[in-house]
């Protein structure tokens, strides 16, 4: 009599079901590094401009966050009930000697809030990176310029020309183009002025 492959196929089922089970996730278990965000950790320093050579400040508590400044301040915001933000800056790439600046920035009650003091640093690439007690995961960070060159701002000339009898203000106004265009205009008026005057005469 011969043998049926449905105990077989039945196996095979069972087997798929199980390691299908074992394969999927329980419904409501956290998936792998998957860490619950600790009060403060999505808090930010931004950069921004403090006064210097007629630059203004940029307001505290301003969105904007600038990657090249002269002089300037630290800025914190939403780090909810954290007290204090430890901040440190070094230069990019790291040279041993290089430019540093660091200290703790102290924040108002239960706000998330709060600034430096206005901070100075040599022209260069720099990295900012900042911590807090009980945060979740790595430090953060990130990179900006200071370029006080950039902030210097170039005299506008101002008033219009020199006051005169209507010709070209200055000599050096008169370039090679417009003496071209001069040159050009005379020699084509002197053309027709000919043309005409032997019209006149019938020669």
């Amino acid at each position: 009599m011969p043998t049926t492959s449905l105990p077989r196929r039945a196996a095979r089922v069972v087997a798929v079901t199980a390691l299908t089970a074992a394969l999927t996730p329980l419904s409501g278990m956290p998936t792998a590094g998957a860490a619950p965000m600790a009060p403060g950790d999505n808090g930010t320093l931004k950069i921004h401009t403090a006064p210097w050579d007629g630059v203004r400040r940029t307001p505290y508590g301003d969105a904007i966050d600038e990657p090249r400044v002269c002089r300037f301040y630290l800025d914190a915001a939403n780090f909810e009930t954290v007290d204090a933000v430890t901040w440190r800056i070094e230069t990019q790439p790291p040279v041993t000697g290089g430019a540093t600046l660091r200290g703790t920035l102290n924040l108002l009650n239960d706000t998330g809030i709060g600034h430096t003091e206005d901070l100075n640093l040599p022209d260069g690439e720099y990295q900012l990176s900042w911590s807090f007690a009980g945060m979740t995961g790595a430090e953060r960070q990130k990179q900006f310029t200071v370029d006080c060159r950039a902030s210097m701002s170039t005299p506008t000339p101002q008033g219009g020309p020199p006051a005169g009898g209507g010709g070209i203000a200055r000599d050096e106004a008169f370039t090679t183009v417009a003496g071209a265009g001069v040159v050009g205009l005379a020699a084509v008026g002197g053309v027709i002025w000919f043309r005409l005057r032997r019209r006149t005469h019938g020669a």
